[in-house]
């Protein structure tokens, strides 16, 4: 095999990674005002992707160095003709690291609110534009004969972009509702099991449209087999949420997830990002590579390095695999009397 295959499965890898990890935290986050009644149910939900969201994001982080070093001629087209909805998303992650790590800061509930729009916008805006933007990557995009974007912003509000990303949206809602009602109990479980299945059954129809319409336009073989994998483990995860097996309901949104991206990889391949242009010249594995030499290099250093980040990311799931419920939460520390007047 070689190495410009080698590193773009290990990218499909690293994505199939971000959106099956960072998919659920994205889905607690936007439903953050939806399964809390209160400010120590709010505190439930967060405290179930404390630990981990940080790491989640990792996972996009090395996507993006990946792509910047094994294929410079992509990361370079994508971040220039993507500027506005990329930078958007990093905004919103911005602000999202921010409300997590400053809504505890004071004991005040307008200032909590505050950060908990913050942490639902923050949320909503990359679930929603992770789908727009990969839906407008396999669709094609103007890419001139000298492999630069010559569109729009407008050119990426397109039906199947918007149908990609409205099915994102879906998958992640439904994944963090799975999520929640594995890691929580008492009655933020109960609600999160039975809205995983409402939001199951529309991520469903979307999740068919949009690969349906991926396997009609850029769709292989391959692609077919992991878009029908995804579909089975999709309504098995449903079916598991009906009689409340709740891990094997996350299992299922997981790897519905994760045959999904895998597919539309596999869709994209050797394309890297087509051009719309009858005249233009798209980006393979090929003409946007690195040298064979700095493909070298990289991959001695995946091979060590991989691994280790995997065993830690799991070490630390297996650390905070209990459940979480409202008797966790200590009440807020009572503001101090204040000193009697001499």
């Amino acid at each position: 095999m070689e190495l410009t295959t080698v590193w773009f499965t290990l990218i499909a890898v690293l994505w199939i990674g971000y959106f099956t990890l960072e998919g659920f935290d994205f889905g607690v986050g936007m439903l953050l005002p939806v399964l809390a009644k209160d400010d120590r149910e709010r505190r439930v939900l967060l405290n179930t992707i404390g630990p981990v969201w940080d790491g989640n994001e990792v996972w996009l982080l090395v996507a993006g160095g990946a792509t910047f070093a094994a294929f410079p001629e992509w990361y370079a087209t994508l971040f220039s003709g993507f500027y506005l909805p990329l930078l958007l998303i990093l905004l919103a992650l911005i602000v999202r690291g921010l409300a997590f790590e400053y809504r505890a800061k004071r004991d005040d509930d307008t200032w909590r609110a505050r950060w908990d729009v913050a942490i639902v916008v923050g949320s909503f805006v990359p679930a929603l534009l992770w789908g727009v933007a990969f839906a407008n990557i396999l669709r094609g995009v103007p890419i001139d004969a000298d492999m630069e974007y010559v569109g729009g912003f407008f050119n990426l509000l397109n039906p199947y972009a918007l149908v990609g990303g409205l099915t994102t949206l879906s998958l992640f809602l439904t994944h963090g509702a799975m999520f929640l009602a594995l890691k929580t109990d008492g009655p933020v479980r109960e609600r999160a099991g039975a809205l995983a299945v409402r939001l199951g059954a529309v991520a469903a129809v979307l999740a068919v449209v949009f690969l349906g319409w991926t396997q009609a336009t850029t769709g292989t073989l391959a692609s077919a087999v992991a878009f029908v994998v995804a579909a089975a483990t999709l309504l098995a995860g449903l079916g598991a949420a009906l009689v409340r097996r709740e891990g094997w309901a996350f299992l299922g949104t997981f790897a519905a997830i994760a045959a999904g991206v895998a597919g539309l990889f596999l869709a994209l391949f050797p394309d890297v990002m087509p051009t719309s242009l009858a005249d233009g010249v798209g980006l393979t594995t090929t003409n946007a590579a690195a040298t064979s030499y700095t493909l070298g290099i990289m991959t001695v250093v995946a091979v060590v390095f991989t691994p280790v980040v995997l065993l830690y990311q799991g070490w630390t799931y297996w650390v905070f695999r209990k459940r979480i419920a409202t008797h966790h939460i200590p009440e807020p520390a009572a503001a101090p009397e204040p000193a009697p007047q001499a």
